[in-house]
């Protein structure tokens, strides 16, 4: 057993923090002495851990919470994308590095690259490993639809979905508040609540946000809908929200 101080020391996790996760039921001690001090076992210190790594991937208390919680939750399976997006962030650090030393050898204006600054494949990454590690109502309501669909069927949707974008893409020149793109969009949510899970505004804001992220998503939209196509989206999406 450790007392609350020597895991502060030990972890660099401050007293009144290891208080504050007791008290939010993030993390609580093994047990209580009889003065009512805390102390922490081995698997407290497991559990400790886990919390410290989403933290340094920036994950907020409340969703760190509900994923270690979860009775789906597989630390192995998360580990292992953590393992991922810490890789990721270390590249994007590498990246930036490399891109002070060139603005340091070369000045500032003989070298205008912003691409080591997105963080998108992080971004995408992150959201994917969030939603299946922490089985959220919408994760499991996607599996449930998904449940006993054929690959057939499964790229029959992905099809549907892409020409929705094809549809945004054949008016990628218009203004995004206007009413097609706004019907445009209001089919694409639509869309995917009927087949994967309910699309509140606030999670198809998301959504449209890693449309335009500039990783996968954008390539692909963009590539079968016409250069431009997922900012379009993004842009119409936007405004739809804030209705």
């Amino acid at each position: 057993m450790r007392t609350v101080h020597e895991v502060s020391k030990l972890t660099g996790v401050s007293i009144r923090t290891l208080q504050y996760y007791d008290k939010i039921g993030l993390l609580h001690p093994a047990e209580y002495t009889e003065s009512g001090y805390r102390l922490y076992d081995d698997t407290a210190m497991e559990k400790l851990q886990q919390i410290l790594l989403f933290r340094e991937l920036e994950f907020p208390l409340k969703d760190i919470k509900q994923i270690i919680e979860s009775p789906d939750f597989d630390k192995g399976k998360a580990l292992e994308q953590q393992i991922t997006l810490l890789t990721l962030k270390k590249e994007h650090i590498e990246n930036l590095i490399d891109l002070a030393r060139g603005i340091k050898a070369m000045g500032v204006n003989h070298l205008m690259d912003f691409e080591p600054f997105d963080t998108s494949k992080i971004d995408e990454y992150a959201a994917q490993a969030k939603a299946s590690w922490g089985k959220t109502p919408e994760y499991k309501e996607y599996e449930e639809k998904s449940k006993g669909r054929t690959g057939e069927e499964n790229a029959m949707l992905s099809q549907q979905m892409m020409d929705i974008f094809s549809e945004f893409g054949a008016i990628r020149t218009d203004i995004p508040s206007g009413d097609a793109a706004q019907a445009l969009v209001k089919k694409l949510q639509d869309f995917i609540t009927e087949h994967f899970y309910t699309c509140s505004n606030e999670i198809l804001y998301s959504l449209g946000t890693m449309y335009a992220g500039g990783g996968d998503f954008t390539t692909n939209i963009d590539k079968h809908a016409g250069e431009g196509t997922a900012e379009f989206v993004y842009q119409a999406i936007k405004t739809y929200c804030k209705k």
